[in-house]
């Protein structure tokens, strides 16, 4: 009996070197490609507009500012541009029933906020994909535009 505790504890410690150095790669991915096909699937309905890094022309109202969200897909058997692309439209949902929520119309000045890092760009967000979970953090202003 002490032989197989001994033989399952190595068996244990054998493994956390595999799990201590698990992927974590960063991809930098097009914003407004995975926008457009969430609302051609109908994943988004298309009420709410979504400004990666900027404020739209017009006339903007910020309702609620520095509303974030942290989403995580599994990634197991997914490239990970597939995994990064479904995970951030989860996050666009959750931004747009927010927005929706809130009386706005419009996401803007949206940044990637991965472990409260801010990535700042005008055409991509910031995605970090495992072996087997995908996430994306975002962080933007709930607003109406006219």
């Amino acid at each position: 009996m002490k032989n197989k505790s001994w033989m399952i504890a190595a068996l244990c410690l054998g493994a956390l070197p595999g799990i201590s150095q698990a992927r974590d790669t960063v991809h930098y991915l097009p914003f407004d490609a995975v926008v457009a096909e969430a609302v051609q699937a109908g994943r988004l309905d298309g009420s709410v507009k979504f400004y990666l890094n900027k404020r739209p022309a017009g006339k903007v109202t910020v309702v609620k500012p520095n509303v974030t969200t942290n989403q995580k897909t599994n990634a197991f058997n997914k490239s990970d541009e597939e995994a990064c692309s479904w995970v951030l439209q989860s996050a666009l949902i959750r931004m747009q029933d927010a927005a929706k929520a809130a009386g706005a119309n419009a996401v803007v000045n949206i940044v990637s906020n991965y472990k409260r890092n801010e990535y700042r760009d005008n055409t991509s967000y910031e995605c970090h994909a495992g072996a087997v979970i995908a996430g994306v953090a975002l962080k933007g202003d709930l607003a109406t535009v006219k």
